[in-house]
């Protein structure tokens, strides 16, 4: 039970983000805020950073590490919240949460379009159902709606380039990356926003947008690594996934939002959809590589087979290990073992 609360918890955390952001808008231009919300988020993880070696393992990148890991800073952490903020502007808290549902169609596509990743009937009608409920959505808004769904569209595939970035990342911990991702990220567009519209906001609504960063990107990531560890990736995302719905709902004590019978439609459709998405399984038999490398792992998951006297089989934890080449069958996900083409 204890780790599925951490779950839950991790995808309240960052579905709140969305209507904190849309309050802070008021008085915090978007550039600024999308590099506060950043900048908040490697405070909040850099004392977990910093007891694992950051420094260390930010050294033992090699060179494709690094270039993903600047691709998922730029992506990521500059251009992905700076879109997201500027549909906040255009349209409904509520609506921009559901919309966020579009980062999981974004994360699929990408993964079989450019890194060999498969995706089955379910799957498929999963994606099909997310965008169209999107479209509707957004278009039930007029205008400033389309144009909040195409911003929002342009964040999550920013955000869904940036899980496929960080997933083929060796040599370093999704907290580490995200300590580099958003000292980078965020110094860069609080700069820019500074030099575009100078500094009007208060020092509260600054060490608010702080705050938002560090507990609904910073927390909310040690939290959903500290229930994988225990649920393993692919249970954990199923309940991360109720983040955009969270959102949703929670904006509803804004101003001027409105839990309308689109809303709830649409909320109903895209859960479906989701749902599907989640759930899509492919089983073929598939080659592994040797490959060395370094994430959180246990060893009754039918690809760890080094040992160690002091852990239990079903203990997650973290070293660097080696993978003999070996070939089998079995039901998988695209998770870090399993990109491969067939």
């Amino acid at each position: 039970m204890r780790p599925v609360l951490l779950a839950l918890l991790s995808a309240a955390l960052f579905g709140v983000s969305t209507p904190a952001s849309k309050l802070l808008l008021a008085e915090l231009p978007a550039q600024q805020l999308a590099g506060l919300l950043y900048l908040g988020a490697a405070l909040g993880v850099m004392p977990m950073t910093l007891r694992a070696g950051g420094r260390s393992r930010l050294a033992r990148l090699d060179r494709r590490s690094a270039w993903r890991l600047a691709g998922a800073v730029v992506a990521g952490g500059a251009v992905g919240p700076l879109a997201l903020l500027l549909a906040l502007r255009l349209a409904p808290s509520s609506d921009v949460s559901l919309l966020l549902n579009l980062e999981l169609v974004a994360t699929a596509v990408l993964g079989v379009v450019f890194f060999h990743e498969s995706i089955g009937g379910r799957g498929r009608a999963g994606l099909a159902v997310v965008v169209a409920a999107s479209a509707a959505l957004s278009s039930g808004g007029g205008w400033p709606g389309v144009g909040a769904g195409l911003l929002a569209a342009v964040a999550c595939l920013c955000w869904g380039l940036d899980n496929q970035l960080t997933a083929l990342i060796d040599g370093m911990t999704p907290a580490g990356t995200t300590l580099v991702k958003g000292l980078v990220a965020g110094a860069f567009n609080l700069s820019v926003g500074l030099a575009l519209a100078g500094w009007d906001a208060s020092p509260a609504a600054a060490a608010a947008a702080l705050v938002v960063g560090a507990v609904s990107y910073g927390l909310s990531l040690v939290l959903h690594i500290g229930a994988s560890q225990q649920l393993g990736a692919t249970r954990t995302q199923a309940i991360f996934a109720s983040a955009p719905f969270v959102g949703a709902a929670v904006s509803l004590a804004l101003p001027n939002e409105q839990a309308g019978t689109g809303l709830l439609v649409a909320s109903l459709v895209l859960a479906a959809g989701v749902a599907l998405l989640l759930v899509d399984r492919h089983e073929h038999r598939h080659h592994h590589a040797e490959v060395e490398h370094v994430h959180a792992h246990r060893h009754d998951d039918g690809h760890h087979g080094h040992a160690h006297s002091d852990l239990a089989p079903r203990a997650r934890h973290v070293h660097w290990h080696r993978h003999e080449p070996t070939e089998h069958t079995h039901p998988h996900v695209p998770d870090l073992h399993h990109r491969h083409e067939h």
